[in-house]
């Protein structure tokens, strides 16, 4: 099954980034030093980092009366299926035209290798961290962002037990099937972020906080990486 089943709708959370994208567009009160905060969170797999995000979007909405963004792999992948869609939001985002270009050939056939794949979601990353209001869930960026100064950096942890129930019931699988999920996903992403930045995901000294999902609920987690954040 997909991790995609793992995650909010894609046209929800595409929505909310076009409305972001056009409020920056327009919006040019704070200067580019002071700008708004972005949050990343890492997670082991069979985390809570979808819930966690979107209680935390919530939070800071109605605190500030903007919208926020969450940001994943499976949004960038879906905003380059549609270049209107994609003109739409990242022209206005982070340093614009530059990072449509580099998003847009990231998807593309033209890749020379994954490390210059790489390279262009990196600079992706960057872009929507620059723009502020956004959630960056995985793909390295607590560590791509790691020396911006709007940046937050969180981490969720949890006992293999606790993400085995989750991904078992979450994907609707057996609990032998979820220990194999697990264990090949999780795989996957520390190699991935080893390959690419040569650095270990689990290394605490990245993060302001990490959280144990087995000891924490979402609406828990989120609540403290908010009032941390707005402090």
């Amino acid at each position: 099954m997909s991790e995609k089943l793992l995650v909010p709708s894609i046209e929800k959370r595409m929505s909310a980034l076009v409305e972001l994208a056009r409020r920056n567009f327009t919006d040019n009160s704070l200067p580019k030093e002071s700008g708004p905060p972005t949050i990343t969170i890492s997670r082991e797999f069979g985390c809570e980092g979808f819930p966690v995000a979107e209680k935390l979007k919530a939070l800071f909405e109605e605190k500030t009366g903007h919208t926020w963004g969450i940001m994943d792999r499976d949004l960038l992948a879906e905003a380059a299926k549609n270049h209107n869609l994609s003109e739409e939001i990242f022209k206005t985002l982070g340093e614009r035209h530059r990072f449509l270009d580099d998003m847009l050939s990231t998807f593309s056939s033209r890749w020379q290798s994954e490390r210059d794949y790489f390279k262009l979601l990196s600079k992706q990353i960057v872009a929507l961290a620059t723009a502020g209001n956004v959630i960056i869930v995985g793909r390295g960026s607590s560590i791509v962002t790691q020396k911006m100064p709007n940046c937050f950096h969180f981490r969720i942890v949890a006992p293999s037990d606790f993400k085995v129930k989750v991904i078992a019931r979450r994907m609707n699988i057996s609990t032998d099937e979820a220990v194999e999920v697990v264990r090949k996903r999780q795989k996957m992403r520390d190699a991935f972020i080893h390959d690419f930045l040569g650095k270990d995901v689990t290394d605490p000294t990245w993060y302001h906080l990490i959280f144990n999902n087995g000891k924490n609920t979402p609406e828990r987690i989120a609540t403290t990486m908010f009032r941390y954040v707005t402090g």
